[in-house]
């Protein structure tokens, strides 16, 4: 699943270079022969799947959000901000544990008879915000928007195995697969299984997710949305689950990472996730509450757009990846609460792999320290030496804009010329969807999270023509790899071809892996509850969140 990373505005850059971009420079240089982290670095963190459990119901909570979702139709919901909220109004057929596991969600049984069926039997008696009672219809409904290509779905690629989804009892649904599909199953605990009444859409046509309710069935429903401004849900007491600890949680939009801290500190915001790396130092002093990170199965890299000049040539790609410096990064660039890594996957994303293919996967993908002698080496040996290169940046998160910094740094010491290209707030994101927005660009930081746990949640970006696969690349026996894996469903055996897959994708440096990220979470004294881990995208978090004391 793609993701704008979580931190994205610039001005426009200019071609010469600024003195503050030449002190990062030296300093990112120089960063790991200093004695000791950098001041923002957390002395540790500690990983877990949840906060303490809430000891009592509160009136509200308010929670800091980076930006407003652009619609909370579930059909687009592709990013952090409108999964954020979402997933505590709109439910899916099947859901994420805090333990990043797969559960029973509005579906209370998946069964698989054969190879292409997957039969979802449906709880009785849900009730939907909008009115009425959930029925097969409306299942049927809600997955078939998703298959519509005239609502150009962000979860289209999940659906395009299926054949057909159909009815087959009051409170059943069948799904039947053109072909065995591994990962469909899997995705139906994410906003690609999401169910809403057919009535409820259908009265809201055009308006729906800008306006009025979003007729799900979840613990909130959608309260006001003051644009701009604010989004509030509230309680829904038909609710066929636990009801809500909270009768109110309010998102405030606060886009600058200053504003979001300040908020956070001074207790305008009762919490947040995707906390600014350049605050976890001061966020963790306060005494006004507790910095919690928990696994993100998230990986931070530099994305390869452009395959037609200098990058074309593997050998450079090769050398900007041995002249990065990883580890001066996560210090400066992600507050020391990261992992250098070379590989394009999270480790937590094979936890069902046995061991020995576990160690096949990441074989030789251990981060160095830059080798700078052999990155100039294969820069020269290219022929690149002097040859221009443009990546583009964000300065409203240190994580974009110092990656980008650390990829000029590299690529200037083994003899490249990396120029920054400064990107719009509202820009930077379409470099991800709009081919058009990536034109001059060669690279950009990237940042990924799974929406499911499974190593080819990624490895599928790297097929012919897939999505996030920017520079089009083709590789037919890789392409087969991955084919062969989407079609077994025992996970030890779809893993094995898997760690072959990722070892012949790491190989290619369509991505350069950088970190691996885990999920930051702040709250103050008066609230707990939350999961600490990216659960927080597909299941109803708020609904556990309550008061502390």
């Amino acid at each position: 699943m793609t993701t704008s990373p979580p931190y994205r505005a610039v001005r426009r850059g200019r071609r010469r270079r600024p003195a503050a971009v030449a002190a990062a420079l030296v300093s990112l240089a120089s960063l790991t022969a200093c004695a000791g982290p950098p001041r923002n670095a957390p002395d540790s963190f500690a990983m877990s799947a949840s906060t303490p459990r809430a000891k009592g119901d509160i009136g509200s909570f308010t929670w800091a959000l980076y930006a407003e979702p652009p619609t909370l139709d579930y059909t687009v919901a592709f990013d952090y901000p409108q999964n954020m909220v979402l997933s505590n109004v709109c439910e899916s057929l099947m859901r994420w544990t805090p333990e990043l596991t797969t559960e029973p969600g509005l579906a209370r049984r998946a069964s698989h008879p054969d190879p292409t069926t997957w039969v979802y039997d449906l709880r009785e008696g849900v009730r939907f915000h909008s009115g009425g009672t959930m029925t097969a219809d409306d299942v049927v409904f809600s997955l078939d928007r998703q298959r519509d290509p005239d609502n150009a779905a962000a979860w289209a690629q999940t659906f395009q195995n299926v054949a057909s989804v159909r009815k087959t009892g009051p409170l059943q649904v069948t799904v039947e697969l053109r072909k065995p599909d591994s990962q469909f199953p899997q995705y139906m605990a994410t906003a690609a299984g999401a169910v809403a009444s057919r009535d409820g859409v259908e009265a809201a046509g055009k308006d729906y997710g800008t306006s009025g309710g979003l007729a799900c069935t979840g613990p909130f429903e959608l309260g006001t949305w003051r644009k701009g401004q604010s989004i509030e849900l509230d309680r829904f007491d038909g609710y066929w689950g636990r009801r809500a600890r909270s009768g109110k949680a309010v998102f405030r939009f606060l886009p600058d990472a200053s504003a979001r801290t300040n908020a956070l500190l001074s207790g305008e915001a009762d919490g947040s996730y995707l906390i600014p790396t350049e605050s976890y130092t001061r966020l963790r002093g306060s005494g006004v509450g507790e910095l919690y990170f928990g696994e993100g199965l998230s990986t931070v890299n530099v994305a390869i757009t452009n395959m037609r000049g200098p990058l074309a040539d593997l050998r450079v790609r090769r050398a900007l990846s041995l002249a990065l410096d990883r580890s001066g990064f996560v210090q400066v660039g992600l507050g020391g609460a990261s992992t250098p890594t070379g590989a394009l996957t999270t480790r937590a994303a094979w936890a069902d792999a046995p061991e020995r293919t576990r160690k096949r996967a990441f074989e030789g993908m251990r981060p160095a320290a830059p080798d700078i002698a052999r990155a100039e080496a294969l820069v020269k040996e290219a022929g690149a030496t002097g040859k221009t290169l443009t990546v583009a940046t964000s300065s409203i998160g240190q994580d974009v804009s110092l990656l980008a910094t650390a990829v000029q740094a590299a690529g200037t010491r083994i003899g490249l010329d990396i120029r920054l290209k400064s990107i719009a707030p509202n820009a930077f994101t379409a470099l991800f969807t709009d081919p058009g927005a990536r034109k001059g660009i060669d690279m950009f930081p990237l940042t990924y999270y799974d929406s499911i746990t499974d190593p080819l949640d990624v490895l599928t970006n790297f097929r012919t023509g897939s999505y996030l696969n920017f520079a089009g690349h083709s590789d037919k026996t890789y392409d087969e790899l991955v084919d062969r894996a989407g079609a077994v469903d025992d996970p030890k055996r779809r893993l094995a071809i898997e760690a072959e897959a990722h070892r012949r994708a790491a190989r290619s440096l369509l991505w350069i892996p950088v970190a691996e990220w885990p999920t930051a979470l702040f709250l103050n004294k008066r609230i707990t509850g939350a999961p600490t881990t990216i659960s927080y995208m597909y299941q109803p978090w708020a609904a556990e969140v309550g008061a502390a004391e």
